[in-house]
C-alpha cells in the first residue's frame, strides 16, 4: 500500500480543481448575472472554463488527429493509425496513408517515455508523412497496465526497440527524440552485433542525453543532487484502485508535470493569465494556440518505477551509455560495433533539458562508423521543443534530416531536398544558419 494514498490524493486534488472550474463556469454563466454591471462574472466564468479544461486534460490521452495528405492529382489521402505490433508496455503504430504507393523513405520515430504521450510528436509526424512512410513507438500509460504483465525498465525498453527495428526490416531510418536517444543507440549496437542485416540505414538522434555530464542543465543537476533512495521515497507511488494497474509502482505523470511547469513557472503563469483575460473579453477560441499547446502539454502518463529509476541511475548518474558500459540482460553492449549505420545528431543551442554537447557525444562513441557517415547540427536560437516540432524543425532541421537519409539510404535522387548547407560534419566549425526563437512554450 506504500504510496497509494498519496497517488489517490494527487488524483483527488486534480479532480477537485476540475470540479471547481466547472462549478465556477456554470455559476458565473447564470443568465440573471448578466444584468449586474460588473466584469467579475465574466472573469470568473473565463477562469472556470480555462481551469476545467486544463485539469480535465491531465487524464485524457490525446488523439493523433492526423489530417489527410494531399495527393499529386489533387486528391486527399486519409491517414489511418494502425498498431502493427502490440506489446504490453508499448505498441508499434503505423500511419497508413490510404491509396498511396509505399514511399522510398521508411521512418521509425522513437517517441520519448518521459511523462508525455507519443502524440507529443504529432507535428513531427505531420511534417514527415508527405515524404515518408512513418511508424512510431506508442508507449502505454503504466497506470493502465496490470501488475501481472511484469516489470519494464530501460533494458526492456531497449529490447522493444530491437524488436520493432527487426520487424520493420533493414531499409529503415530511425529518428529518436530526446530521452530514447541513448537507448536507440544501444539497440542499434545490439543489431550490429547480432543481426547486421537488420540494422537501419540511418540513426538520427535529436536532443537526447547520450552524455548528460557534457552540459549541465536543471534536469541533469537534479539527478546529481539527490540519492536514489531519496528519489524513490519522494516520487515513487503506487497506483490506486481506480485504474487497471492497481498496485503497480510508478512515477506519476502528475508529479512529472509539476516538475515541467516549475522549470518555467513564470512563463506558464503568464500564458494562463493571458488566456483567462482573452476568454473574459470574448476573444478565446477552442482551437487557439494556447489550447493546442496545453491540451498536449498537460496530458501526462505514468512511467513504471523501475524505468524511471534505472534511467536516472544508469543513464544520468552512472553514465553507462556515455562511457560505453551499458549492459542488457547481463550482456555488454559495445556501441563501437556500429559500422554500417550513418549517424546524425541534432541539438538546440538554447535547449534547457538536453543541453548542447549531450547528444553529439554519440558521434564520439560510434568509433566504428567512418567520418563520412557522421553528421551533426547545432540549431542556433532553438530550445528543446523547437528542434523536433517547432519552427526550427520545419524550416531547417527536417530538410537536413531527409537529405541525410537520402545520402545514406536507397531513396532516388528525384526525391532529395537539397538543404545540406546547414549541416556540419564532425570536424566542421562553420556557424550554421540564422538564429531562431524557441517555440517550446506557445501562448
Amino acid at each position: 500500500m506504500r504510496g497509494m494514498l498519496s497517488y489517490d490524493a494527487m488524483e483527488t486534488l486534480r479532480n477537485t480543481n476540475e470540479w471547481m472550474g466547472a462549478s465556477a463556469r456554470a455559476m458565473a454563466s447564470y443568465p440573471l448575472f448578466a444584468m449586474i454591471p460588473t466584469p467579475m462574472f465574466k472573469v470568473l466564468s473565463a477562469w472556470g472554463r480555462v481551469t476545467e479544461r486544463s485539469f480535465a486534460r491531465m487524464v485524457i490521452k490525446p488523439d493523433w488527429d492526423i489530417p489527410p495528405i494531399a495527393g499529386t492529382e489533387g486528391q486527399d489521402h486519409l491517414v489511418y493509425v494502425e498498431p502493427v505490433v502490440r506489446r504490453p508496455f508499448g505498441n508499434l503504430v503505423q500511419f497508413r496513408v490510404a491509396r498511396r504507393e509505399p514511399m522510398a523513405r521508411r521512418v521509425l520515430l522513437v517517441a520519448p517515455m518521459s511523462g508525455h504521450y507519443a502524440t507529443l510528436l504529432r507535428s513531427t509526424v505531420n511534417s514527415l508523412l508527405p515524404d515518408c512512410d512513418v511508424w512510431v513507438t506508442d508507449w502505454q500509460n503504466a497506470r493502465d497496465i496490470p501488475v501481472s504483465e511484469g516489470k519494464f525498465d530501460i533494458e526492456d525498453y531497449t529490447g522493444y526497440l530491437v524488436d520493432f527495428m527487426k520487424h520493420l526490416g533493414p531499409d529503415l531510418h530511425v529518428v529518436a527524440v530526446c530521452q530514447p536517444a541513448p537507448l536507440a543507440l544501444a539497440a542499434t549496437a545490439i543489431l550490429a552485433e547480432d543481426e547486421p542485416a537488420a540494422q537501419p540505414r540511418t540513426l538520427t538522434l535529436i536532443g537526447g542525453p547520450v552524455d548528460p555530464d557534457a552540459a549541465l542543465t536543471d534536469v541533469t543537476d537534479f539527478g546529481n543532487r539527490v540519492t536514489m533512495g531519496q528519489l524513490e521515497h519522494a516520487f515513487i507511488q503506487q497506483v490506486g484502485f481506480k485504474y487497471r494497474g492497481v498496485g503497480r509502482m510508478v512515477y506519476p505523470g502528475l508529479a512529472q508535470l509539476g516538475s515541467f511547469i516549475a522549470m518555467n513557472a513564470e512563463t506558464h503563469a503568464a500564458a494562463f493569465r493571458d488566456k483567462i483575460i482573452a476568454e473574459a473579453r470574448g476573444e478565446g477560441s477552442i482551437s487557439d494556440k494556447h489550447n493546442k499547446f496545453y491540451d498536449e502539454y498537460l496530458a501526462v502518463m505514468d512511467m513504471t518505477a523501475e524505468f524511471y529509476l534505472t534511467t536516472v541511475e544508469r543513464i544520468f548518474k552512472n553514465l553507462e551509455i556515455a562511457q560505453n558500459r551499458f549492459v542488457v540482460k547481463g550482456r555488454q553492449v559495445d556501441i563501437g560495433k556500429i559500422r554500417d549505420v550513418a549517424i546524425m545528431t541534432v541539438e538546440g543551442a538554447n535547449d534547457d533539458i538536453s543541453g548542447p554537447g549531450q547528444c553529439v557525444a554519440a558521434i564520439r562513441l560510434c568509433t566504428g562508423v567512418p567520418d563520412n557517415k557522421k553528421a551533426q547540427h547545432l540549431e542556433p536560437g532553438a530550445g528543446h521543443y523547437g528542434i523536433f516540432a517547432g519552427k526550427s524543425w520545419r524550416i531547417n532541421i527536417r530538410p537536413m534530416v531527409l537529405d541525410f537519409m537520402d545520402e545514406n539510404g536507397m531513396t532516388p535522387d528525384k526525391n532529395r531536398i537539397k538543404r545540406l548547407r546547414g549541416m556540419t560534419g564532425p570536424g566542421d566549425t562553420r556557424t550554421p544558419g540564422p538564429e531562431e526563437r524557441d517555440s517550446r512554450i506557445a501562448v
